[in-house]
């Protein structure tokens, strides 16, 4: 017997099992890293006219989700990726981060960008080999010791 396969589209961030899993990634990357270093947005930001969110779903099981929000003309920012413990190691985080991708793309996104924290060893290999490749801080982004800051082009 197969596995179900995993669904990945847009869904509204305030939606009660949603908010879940977005204070469940809150809440490990708080555990990680003290409250400065921490740049969570909340369910309003990521529901906001500039900003898609994605989720990957198995027969109605949320496993993950990411979402990018605008920051400037062609540029955009990944926010909230993550993915819960039970569904790691199975391609869920790569899978979200190439729907987002192909999303911006169809947005007219030229570069994507991120923020991610240095304790986050996976997360940094995954943007890696998918392209993206250290830069300065971005957008109101100021250096932290504690924090990476990646870019990558979606267009030559």
């Amino acid at each position: 017997m197969s596995k179900p396969e995993i669904s990945i589209g847009a869904e509204d961030p305030r939606q009660a099992d949603v908010r879940r899993i977005i204070a469940e990634s809150g809440a490990y990357l708080q555990a990680l890293y003290p409250s400065e270093s921490n740049h969570l947005v909340d369910v309003d930001a990521l529901a906001a006219s500039d900003a898609l969110f994605l989720v990957a779903r198995r027969n109605g099981e949320l496993l993950g989700s990411i979402a990018f929000r605008i920051i400037a003309p062609g540029h955009a920012e990944i926010k909230r990726m993550f993915v819960r413990t039970q569904a790691r190691g199975n391609g869920v985080g790569r899978r979200l981060l190439e729907a987002l991708e192909e999303a911006a793309r169809q947005r007219n996104v030229d570069r994507i960008s991120l923020e991610t924290g240095i304790k986050q060893p996976e997360a940094i290999e995954l943007y890696r080999a998918s392209g993206y490749r250290d830069c300065p801080p971005f957008g109101t982004y100021t250096p932290d010791p504690l924090s990476l800051f990646m870019t990558k082009r979606l267009r030559p």
